[in-house]
């Protein structure tokens, strides 16, 4: 078994009964204890799970809680960079798009000063930035701002009612089977559903650790993406379960995990 399957096993177990002791997977995998503590570390260091003395707890972030855009930034950069580099290729000349507020969102904003005749429609202060000193045309809808540097709020809200583009690059908190597209700010959740709705095309870009992440607000369910990408340390059941219900899933390499 490689070292991602095993860990999406450990943390299937660990959701299942609220926690496990290392000597439990031990006996479980058969794989030696420095092998489960590594397993544990690498489920920890992305969210998943807390790590206790002598084994792992479910992660304790509730719903609600949303790190601001700085402490997400220096989260996943090698595989948002690869997610945003990948959307980039369907972005066309000439076109309408626009960008959800997000750290990949702001990644796949940085690819585009070069697009000929693009307009960019956004609540992101931090994608608006980015383009701020290209030749593109730059639509920033207003509004509140949020921990995340999103605009958000009625302002936003009717800013984006009045608007038709080709795509919508989508960024999110969270994705499952059960709540879809989610979002920890219910004011964030608001714009976001404006955006989907002005968009002809949805794009949703989700780095693996977004898997049954679920915030308090559902923006769109799985089936509205048009694409979802992602990357390579997303487990396969995973991956299995969203190309069933997405248009088209789209992932992207990383460099792989040893065990």
């Amino acid at each position: 078994m490689l070292a991602q399957q095993r860990q999406s096993a450990i943390l299937d177990l660990v959701r299942r009964h609220g926690g496990m002791r290392v000597s439990q997977l031990v006996q479980q995998f058969g794989v030696s204890d420095m092998t489960i503590r590594r397993d544990l570390e690498t489920l920890a260091e992305r969210g998943l799970v807390d790590k206790v003395h002598g084994g792992a707890t479910v992660s304790g972030p509730g719903s609600t809680e949303e790190p601001g855009f700085d402490a997400k930034s220096v989260r996943q950069r090698t595989e948002k960079s690869a997610i945003a580099a990948r959307a980039a290729q369907l972005v066309e000349p000439g076109t309408a798009v626009a960008l959800s507020a997000g750290t990949t969102t702001a990644a796949l904003a940085a690819l585009l000063l070069d697009v000929p005749g693009l307009t960019v429609v956004t609540n992101s202060l931090p994608v608006a930035d980015a383009l701020r000193s290209s030749d593109q045309v730059v639509v920033l809808t207003g509004g509140i701002r949020t921990p995340s540097n999103a605009l958000a709020g009625p302002v936003a809200e009717a800013a984006a009612a009045s608007l038709n583009v080709d795509v919508l690059f989508l960024g999110v908190h969270g994705m499952s089977p059960r709540t879809g597209f989610t979002t920890p700010n219910l004011m964030e959740a608001g714009i976001n559903r404006r955006l989907v709705a002005a968009a002809r095309r949805l794009v949703v870009l989700a780095d693996h650790t977004k898997w049954e992440t679920v915030g308090i607000a559902t923006i769109a369910p799985l089936d509205d993406a048009d694409v979802l990408i992602t990357d390579s340390r997303l487990p396969s059941g995973a991956q299995e379960q969203l190309s069933e219900r997405v248009g088209e899933l789209i992932v992207v390499d990383v460099p792989g995990e040893q065990e």
